[in-house]
């Protein structure tokens, strides 16, 4: 335990007042603790959109996060600058003896900390970090040879063997409010202010906040059990949509694993499993951080792409002509949102379908998910294109109308984005080109009109990316790849 006088707790990507590592250690550890919260311009200018919903998110997140350590008698600092800037700057102000932060393993966030470390240490103060957004980080969960995993089942293995109470207990927040300094500063500044402007956000009626998040978790807490069965199809209310929450800290995830942790059914052990994943790519990031740029296996990094510019607008905006790609991408490009098993789809599409770098998709993702998480999107990214670690292997390329008839047989999520294709019967509603006249005139659907061809052929394409991916196995020396 760090023992000081006067503490400040930066929040960052965990937006809340209860069962918080940082907030709780600098209660037990200062007489007087401030908080603050940095609107920091090193993240928000590099944004390609003024309207961007995780802005507005977080927004009406810090005003809730506000009232309630006003609740507990404290208050919160809000400023938009730069954080490296800031911190020091505040922290010499009130005179605290250090800075305490829950942790973040993104490397520009780390090269952040170290910088706002060494300027604090100028001046005889600590920034003190933990770990919170995660259940084991960094070298906590190695190989008998110490080494870090790169295989996702034996990584759980290792991680559910590890895992107990103690590792999920909460931090202690409430009991300890009394070292809290309401905080004296002005309002929270507008959207306006920070120079953005609102989005759908609210029209989207996504549960915001604190608040939002806590509705969401005791409504997955009564469906839990049902998630494995129901977790693929798009059209069924079987994901927990606290992904949203889970990136900004709305919620705990220490008490999302403690829920699934202590429920014996197949949905709880599946839920689980997922966030065992978020902690598995945290840990890719920390121990091997080129993958932000590279492929995890360096080999192919040699990939010939198409990359044709015009494949990647009609993929971005919905027009392959296959509908569960379409639908899926106006989905995201509409709400923010995208189903987890159209995210595996769609981007195998880009990749294996269109020969498109996947790096081109995992930034159009990082663009416009309101949940974009650089370890989940990149690992998602190279699971998708065979290039990351315990990949999927390069010849199960996903056929679009088979994974669309599978997860969405009667086309209901495809008619919600694409309405173009409401009476389009449903034997055709995965492959509308196969209509006959009759029925293109019956549903009032001409296809290369009012709703494209399809862009590729996906047989033919198939071929195609088993051909790019053979060519780099090839040279490397390990054989020509099985079709």
């Amino acid at each position: 335990m760090t023992s000081c006088d006067r503490a400040l707790v930066w929040f960052r990507r965990d937006l809340r007042a209860s069962d918080h590592a940082a907030l709780s250690h600098a209660l037990m550890s200062a007489r007087a603790v401030w908080c603050v919260f940095v609107f920091d311009t090193d993240i928000l200018d590099a944004l390609p959109s003024r309207e961007d919903r995780r802005v507005e998110f977080i927004w009406h997140t810090i005003v809730e996060l506000r009232l309630a350590l006003e609740a507990l008698g404290g208050g919160l600092s809000v400023a938009h600058g730069r954080a490296r800037e800031v911190i020091p700057r505040l922290a010499d102000e009130l005179g605290v003896d250090a800075v305490f932060a829950n942790r973040d393993y993104e490397p520009d966030a780390i090269a952040r900390d170290v910088a706002v470390a060494e300027t604090l240490a100028a001046s005889g103060r600590r920034l003190v970090t933990f770990k919170d957004q995660c259940i084991f980080e960094k070298d906590e969960i190695l190989t008998q040879a110490g080494k870090p995993y790169s295989v996702f089942t034996a990584y759980k293995n290792a991680w559910l063997k590890r895992v107990d109470a103690q590792a999920l207990s909460p931090c202690p927040v409430e009991a300890h409010a009394g070292a809290l300094v309401p905080d004296a500063g002005g309002p929270v500044p507008s959207l306006a202010s920070l120079g953005f402007s609102r989005t759908n956000l609210t029209d989207l009626k996504l549960p915001l906040g604190i608040a939002g998040g806590r509705a969401l978790l005791e409504d997955f807490a009564g469906r839990i059990d049902h998630y494995a069965e129901r977790r693929d199809f798009p059209a069924v209310r079987g994901p927990s949509y606290l992904s949203v929450h889970l990136r900004f800290g709305t919620v705990s995830l220490r008490e999302l694993a403690r829920l699934a942790y202590g429920r014996n059914s197949q949905g709880a052990r599946t839920w689980l499993s997922e966030l065992v994943w978020r902690d598995f790519y945290f840990q890719i990031l920390w121990h091997f951080p080129r993958v932000v740029n590279r492929s995890f296996k360096p080999e192919f990094d040699t990939l010939r792409f198409e990359n044709r510019d015009d494949w990647f607008e009609a993929w971005c905006e919905g027009r392959t002509g296959y509908p569960i790609v379409d639908a899926a991408m106006r989905q995201l490009n509409t709400t923010g949102y995208m189903h987890n098993r159209l995210r595996m789809i769609s981007a195998s599409f880009l990749v294996k379908d269109l020969r498109i770098d996947w790096r081109r998709g995992e930034r159009y993702f990082a663009a416009r998910l309101n949940d974009y998480d650089l370890a989940a999107n990149n690992g998602g990214w190279q699971w998708a294109a065979s290039t990351g670690c315990d990949a999927q292997p390069y010849f199960r390329i996903f056929n679009p109308v088979s994974q669309s008839e599978k997860f969405d047989p009667e086309g209901r999520f495809i008619r919600q984005y694409l309405p173009v294709l409401a009476e389009v019967p449903n034997r055709c509603i995965h492959a509308p080109w196969t209509m006959s006249p009759i029925e293109a005139r019956a549903a009032r659907v001409v296809i290369g009109e009012n709703y494209p061809a399809p862009i590729v052929d996906h047989a033919e394409a198939r071929k195609l990316a088993l051909a790019m991916f053979a060519a780099v196995k090839s040279s490397a020396g390990r054989g020509p790849a099985a079709g």
